[in-house]
């Protein structure tokens, strides 16, 4: 899927305004299913979402958490519905035998990192995620979804886009009124620079949400690789252009760009396209880890040397403030559930 440019126009085009009708009946019926209350866990449950649709950094983010989480002596699993993928689940990504085509590209990505679950269903794959040994379940996506209680849910916002032109689909971006998601969620994460994510932000801080700000960067020794080096950036993910960011922010030399929609199932063909773009170019390909693991079998391994993964971790402004608020989370969480169980 490819966001239509019309979503991040400000203000809102004809187009936007004629399909606005559409949007508030979305939102309004989004932001109802939002609000009701969700099966308890058993344990601490922290989501990963976002207000709007399409890519923000839910990803980085829920590794990044799951790292500090596992530094703290917890044991993080990822909960995902598996986007992209063809099997519902409840399931433990195993990357032996799960290919995109079963999970979707972002669970093998995090199954890289912890152990991840996919589930259409997520209070069961929370359950399963406990039985195989969780302390703490982090979900990426499913701050509409209420399915399952999360004891800290957090918004991540695209510092560039923030949330477009203000408006819910099909009109724009949001899928339910910024306002109103706003009272469902308990903090913002804003990763990069931009008016767009300060204007969001400073709106959350009018309600009394706490806002994290934080940037992708990728490791020294990629940086290090990509200063003047020129390359052809190819990515399938929400929102191209951050990527194409993160290259030139690194020094590279953008020869060119091929922006395919987000979850974009890759195929012989484009990997020939991509190849022979690179050469007539006389660059390198650089591509995202999230595309690397449909891309990487499809690769031949005479071209193999033309492919670079730009892998990014989130680095917070603020660690110490970060880690507070996941060990209250924690705490809060385990409190509740022993009084729980108690007064049964």
């Amino acid at each position: 899927m490819r966001a239509p440019g019309f979503w991040w126009h400000a203000p809102p085009s004809a187009l936007a305004r004629l399909l606005q009708p559409l949007g508030m009946l979305y939102g309004a019926v989004t932001l109802k299913r939002m609000r009701r209350p969700g099966i308890e866990a058993g344990l601490p449950v922290i989501c990963v979402g976002n207000f709007v649709a399409g890519g923000a950094g839910k990803t980085p983010t829920t590794l990044a958490l799951a790292s500090r989480l596992a530094r703290m002596g917890e044991t993080p699993f990822a909960l995902t519905r598996g986007y992209g993928g063809r099997l519902p689940g409840p399931l433990r990504v195993d990357a032996a035998r799960h290919g995109a085509v079963d999970v979707g590209d972002e669970p093998l990505l995090l199954a890289a990192q912890l152990p991840t679950i996919v589930a259409r269903e997520r209070p069961a794959g929370a359950t399963l995620a406990r039985e195989a040994g969780a302390s703490v379940v982090l979900m990426d996506d499913g701050l509409q979804n209420p399915a399952l209680h999360k004891d800290l849910r957090l918004a991540v916002v695209d510092g560039a886009a923030g949330v477009g032109n203000g408006l819910c689909l099909p009109a724009g971006p949001l899928r339910a009124p910024l306002a109103g998601q706003l009272g469902q969620v308990d903090a913002l994460v804003v990763i990069g620079e931009g008016a767009a994510g300060e204007h969001v932000a400073a709106q959350a801080l009018t309600v009394g949400k706490r806002v994290l700000r934080a940037k992708l960067v990728p490791p020294v020794d990629i940086q290090a690789e990509l200063a003047g080096l020129s390359v052809l950036a190819a990515s399938g993910i929400g929102r191209p252009e951050k990527f194409a960011a993160t290259l030139r922010a690194a020094g590279a030399r953008l020869a060119g760009e091929r922006a395919y929609g987000d979850h974009h199932a890759y195929s012989d063909a484009d990997v020939a396209a991509l190849i022979g773009d690179a050469k007539a170019k006389a660059c390198r390909i650089a591509v995202t880890e999230k595309d690397m693991v449909k891309l990487a079998p499809l690769w031949p391994a005479a071209e193999r040397s033309l492919l670079l993964c730009v892998p990014v971790t989130l680095a917070f402004e603020d660690d110490a403030a970060l880690d507070a608020l996941l060990r209250h989370t924690v705490v809060k969480a385990r409190s509740a559930a022993a009084g729980a169980s108690h007064a049964q």
